[in-house]
């Protein structure tokens, strides 16, 4: 599988706003990919999720979910910990049924925690959350997304080790969030090449032929990551980014995040294949 392109949601221009809408308005404008959004919470049932999935593997668009924000396995509060877990097993329970392959999640907040020590209680979390979906049969990949602010678990290094303590676990990059957090490293040709490459060294041919990613422009300052833009609005050396992917022959979903969700991802397509 070639690098596919879709939208984080539903595509702004599908008259029809249910995720079938969405994915026949993937297929129709000719992109390869949507990422489910269930950030609010998982509002869907059994029976709409195969539905859903139905729709996707008709029209050959592949799927990927994003669990619900209000996840932090280091809180402070041990039935908020409980409640992340369950989301993401909730989360992963019904992206198996739709027939979506990796669920995304923020893991964690530091809350003055080092680094070490958060990491340490991620890992023996998500072992725990792994445990019960293997213990189901259930082989969707969980993906800690690297996130945009300093005061967020998950930079590059901390969701690469986590991938490399838990099995069945792989990274969600996020190009615009390294950026950020970095207050404007990371947007070079040489800089992605490095993402890649450490990345590739670190995981291998597992990540090299499934990678995730979320692009999109993004607006920063000291704290990190205050909000996305349009790619052409922002300072994202996308071509760069584009050309890196592809000399790397990374394989998997590439999600654009966004405001003007699938006219980037077509932007982001478009300079992709013109390199083949």
């Amino acid at each position: 599988m070639p690098l596919l392109f879709g939208t984080a949601g539903v595509p702004l221009s599908s008259k029809d706003r249910s995720s079938e809408g969405g994915v026949r308005r993937i297929r129709e404008l000719n992109l390869g990919a949507l990422e489910l959004e269930f950030v609010q919470g998982v509002r869907m049932g059994e029976e709409k999720a195969r539905k859903v999935g139905a729709a996707a593997k008709e029209d050959n668009i592949a799927l990927s979910c994003h669990a619900p924000y209000y996840i932090n396995l280091n809180s402070r509060e041990s039935e908020k910990i409980t409640a992340s877990r369950d989301r993401i097993i909730h989360t992963s329970r019904i992206s198996q049924i739709i027939g979506v392959r990796s669920v995304i999640f923020h893991p964690a907040f530091y809350h003055n925690d080092p680094s070490e020590a958060v990491l340490e209680r991620v890992v023996r979390e998500l072992t725990l959350v792994r445990e019960v979906l293997d213990a189901e049969g259930n082989d969707v990949i969980l993906r800690p997304e690297t996130t945009g602010k300093g005061t967020q678990f998950g930079d590059l290094a901390e969701t690469i080790q986590i991938a490399k303590e838990v099995p069945g676990v792989l990274p969600c990059i996020d190009f615009g969030h390294l950026h950020a957090r970095t207050n404007g490293r990371y947007n070079s040709y040489d800089e992605f090449c490095e993402i890649l490459d450490k990345t590739a060294e670190e995981l291998g041919d597992r990540w090299v032929k499934n990678v995730h990613f979320h692009i999109s422009g993004i607006e920063y300052g000291l704290k990190g990551e205050k909000r996305h833009l349009v790619i052409k609005e922002s300072d994202l050396r996308y071509e760069e980014l584009m050309k890196a992917c592809h000399s790397f022959g990374v394989e998997g979903l590439a999600i654009c995040e966004s405001p003007n969700l699938e006219n980037d991802a077509l932007l982001l397509q478009q300079t992709y294949y013109a390199l083949s």
